[in-house]
């Protein structure tokens, strides 16, 4: 018997606004820049890339460019991003 398998994809499970927040909060928690923008990479193809940019004023190639492999998108870029899907940033006393 074969077992059959298929390819996971986050995207699947952001559907709503408490589930992007849990997911971005989870990955930022850990602090691996590469990791966040991976996760911001995910979050915006399942709401959209071409939205998001023109909701957080960039262009669609810049998105793609910024959270791309080898994307290192600015500070300014994330909040703008951030801000366009509806969540902040926010800061935590660090565990003792």
């Amino acid at each position: 018997m074969t077992l059959e398998t298929t390819q996971w994809d986050i995207t699947e499970f952001l559907a709503d606004d408490a589930a992007v927040a849990a997911y971005l909060d989870a990955v930022f928690e850990a602090g691996d820049p590469d990791e966040m923008r991976d996760a911001l990479r995910h979050v915006a193809r399942a709401r959209g890339m071409t939205e998001l940019a023109r909701a957080a004023g960039i262009t669609r190639a810049g998105l793609y460019k910024a959270l791309g492999e080898s994307g290192n998108p600015s500070f300014a870029t994330m909040i703008a991003i951030m801000k366009a899907l509806g969540v902040k940033l926010a800061a935590k006393p660090a565990a003792a």
